[in-house]
C-alpha cells in the first residue's frame, strides 16, 4: 500500500531467502489475523467474477455497488483484477489511499462506495510489475499476486460495511484464490453472455463452485436482449431463451438478464453507473433488482 510516500511491498524471493530477513511466515500470520478481523466486520462478502473476459464483469459490479449504496447501505469494493484494474475509473474514485488509525482509507467513489484498486496506487498507463527472479517470474508472480490481494483486504480500514463487492478477473483460478485467503464467499456471481461459446467455460465454473461449498451461487446473463431505440421492441442478441438453457446447462440459478444497453458503457467510463445517471432504464432498474438480491440474505 501507498500513502504517497515510499510503497510497501511484498518482499521479494531473494529477500526471502536470506537467512538474516525477518520471517516471511511472521507477516503472513499476522496479516491473516488483520484478515480476520476486517472480514468480521463485513455483512455479506460478495465475489463477482466470470469464466471468460469481455462480458462486463466489472461494469456490472460498479453498478451494483453505487445501487446499494444509494439505497443506504455502507458499501466496500475491491478490485481483486490486479494487472488490469478499471474500478476505480468506474466508480469516479480517485486521490489515492490515506493513512488511518489501523491501516489504510479506501477512497470513494460514486454514492459513497469504498474503493479499493490498483488503479489508486500506480501511475495512470503506467504497467504493474512484480519483482522477482528472472528465472522464476511466472511461478513468483502468483505469489506476489496473492500478497497484493490479502493486503487489499487485510490493510484496509474497511470499517463495518454491509456489503464488500469483490470485482475479481477472469478464471477460476482467481475464485479458487480467493477461497484460500478468506474460505468460501458468501455470495458468488458469475457473469456471462448466453452464448453457446460460453457454455462450456460456465459449465466448469460451476462444477468448481460446487465443490467449494459455497452457498449462494447465481448466474447473470449481459447482453441478453436489445431494445430497438424506434420502436422499442425488445429482441435477444443470442439465440431465444439461450441464457435460461445456458443456467440449466451449468446447474445454476438465473438471477439476472440484463439488456443491452449503450449507456452502460459510456456512463461507467465516465464514472457514472448508470444505476445513478439514468435510473428509469431497463438495465438500471435490472441492475438495481440484482444488487437488493444480492443484498438480502
Amino acid at each position: 500500500m501507498s500513502d504517497g510516500r515510499a510503497p510497501r511491498r511484498i518482499r521479494t524471493y531473494h529477500e526471502v531467502a536470506d537467512p538474516g530477513a525477518e520471517s516471511v511466515v511472521g507477516q503472513v500470520v499476522d496479516q491473516r489475523r488483520r484478515l480476520r478481523d476486517r472480514l468480521a466486520r463485513v455483512g455479506r462478502l460478495v465475489a463477482i467474477g466470470s469464466g471468460k473476459g469481455g462480458v462486463g464483469k466489472s461494469a456490472i459490479s460498479a453498478n451494483v455497488a453505487a445501487a446499494l449504496a444509494a439505497g443506504g447501505r455502507a458499501v466496500g469494493a475491491l478490485d481483486a483484477d490486479l494487472e488490469g484494474p478499471s474500478l476505480a475509473r468506474m466508480l469516479s474514485a480517485g486521490g489515492g489511499l490515506v493513512r488511518g488509525e489501523s491501516g489504510f482509507l479506501p477512497a470513494r467513489g460514486a454514492a459513497g462506495v469504498g474503493v479499493v484498486s490498483m488503479d489508486l496506487l500506480v501511475a495512470e498507463d503506467a504497467p504493474l510489475r512484480w519483482r522477482g527472479p528472472e528465472d522464476h517470474q511466472f511461478a513468483w508472480r502468483s505469489v506476489l499476486e496473492t500478497g497484493a490481494l490479502r493486503e487489499f483486504l487485510s490493510d484496509i480500514e474497511w470499517g463495518d460495511l454491509d456489503v464488500l463487492l469483490l470485482d475479481l478477473p477472469p478464471g477460476t483460478d482467481k475464485l479458487a484464490r480467493l477461497i484460500d485467503l478468506v474460505g468460501p464467499p458468501d455470495v458468488v456471481v458469475i457473469v456471462t453472455t448466453p452464448s453457446e461459446a460460453a457454455r462450456h467455460v460456465v459449465a466448469k465454473s460451476a462444477r468448481f463452485l460446487e465443490e467449494s461449498g459455497i452457498r449462494e451461487v447465481g448466474l447473470v446473463a449481459n447482453m441478453a436482449s436489445w431494445s430497438c431505440p424506434h420502436c422499442g421492441v425488445a429482441e435477444p442478441l443470442f439465440a431465444a431463451d439461450g441464457a435460461r438453457r445456458l443456467a440449466r446447462d451449468a446447474g445454476l440459478e438465473l438471477w439476472a438478464e440484463l439488456p443491452f444497453d449503450p449507456r452502460i458503457a459510456t456512463d461507467t467510463d465516465e464514472g457514472l453507473p448508470i444505476v445513478l445517471s439514468a435510473p428509469e432504464r431497463p438495465a438500471a432498474r435490472a441492475l438495481a433488482a440484482l444488487a437488493e438480491r444480492l443484498a438480502v440474505p
